[in-house]
């Protein structure tokens, strides 16, 4: 197996009768990775294979070669940011990590010199002396990246973690995440906060009930349901006469006005044919056009594709 992957080979695995991931086999190469689906999906299920929280009930699972069974050689190469929190009771942002870096062999003035630096990666050296049962919400997903990068992995496992945090805080930890994936670790991400996984992504794995359904690029995934209708997002001051023009053509499958009054959403078998008909539409009815886009060039629409309205967004 590939030692410049995460490698997923034909891996099932059951809680008794409940499936949790089912032969799964997967290549994730370096960058962004989201892993999207509802709860339940089997995301947090592929996350604690890979970090070896779990065993498989079958198949083969390696993590730069190496079996996520072997701990002590997977955290030379691995971090894990959880969902939930599990702290130490009275350790400071500061102890947390430095505790964790030397429980792992790091000298003290190596952990010293490596926990300021997640710290301050993580904009948290001015609450690092403070208590982590004191912090916010937000903080507390903070200080669990911070552990997470301390020792320098090349794979992070990071379970939802952009839940509790503010818009700032959100913006910055995104550029962190693209900054890393630029540098060529594997940055594994599983997120409910669809427009963002967007932003984040280099490329997204779409799981329902227990199963990979697509994968790939947010574009190269929509290829694969090319035969679907596309979505159009056109933004005018007469979007009601725009629709009842545009209807005269059989390409167009449904047209829906948006809440405002201005906005049009239409779903088409032929976009290429909608976008010179409109072009053609503007001109002939003197409409004021404020924008014209493609509504479905994203994770949400795409997985809504894939499985249907029963998948959610959770």
């Amino acid at each position: 197996m590939s030692e410049a992957a995460i490698v997923f080979d034909n891996v099932s695995r059951f809680y008794g009768e409940v499936l949790g991931i089912n032969r799964v086999s997967l290549t994730i190469p370096p960058g962004v990775t989201s892993l999207v689906g509802p709860n339940g999906s089997g995301k947090t299920t592929l996350m604690n294979l890979m970090t070896g929280l779990i065993r498989p009930t079958s198949g083969e699972i390696r993590v730069l070669g190496i079996a996520p069974g072997d701990p002590e050689r997977l955290f030379r190469v691995a971090g894990y940011c959880a969902q939930f929190d599990a702290f130490p009771k009275g350790l400071t942002g500061y102890q947390f990590i430095y505790s964790f870096l030397r429980l792992h062999g790091f000298s003290r003035p190596d952990a010293d010199e490596r926990a300021w630096q997640a710290l301050d990666r993580a904009g948290l050296s001015e609450a690092a002396g403070r208590v982590v049962a004191g912090y916010s919400k937000g903080m507390r997903q903070r200080v669990k990246l911070a552990q997470a990068i301390a020792h320098s992995p090349r794979v992070l496992v990071l379970d939802e973690p952009l839940n509790g945090l503010d818009p700032m805080a959100r913006a910055e930890t995104i550029a962190l995440f693209r900054a890393l994936g630029e540098q060529g670790l594997h940055v594994i991400v599983s997120s409910h906060i669809l427009h963002e996984v967007d932003r984040i992504s280099d490329q997204v794995i779409l799981l329902s009930h227990g199963y990979v359904v697509a994968e790939g690029q947010i574009q190269g995934v929509r290829s694969e349901v090319k035969e679907q209708p596309a979505q159009i997002l056109i933004r005018s001051d007469r979007p009601r006469a725009l629709a009842a023009r545009l209807f005269e053509r059989d390409h167009v499958v449904e047209a829906r006005l948006e809440e405002d009054g201005r906005g049009l959403l239409l779903r088409t078998r032929d976009a290429d044919s909608l976008y010179l008909l409109l072009n053609s539409l503007v001109v002939e009815m003197g409409l004021e056009v404020e924008a014209v886009a493609p509504a479905d060039d994203d994770v949400h629409s795409v997985y809504q594709y894939l499985i249907g309205s029963e998948g959610g967004t959770a």
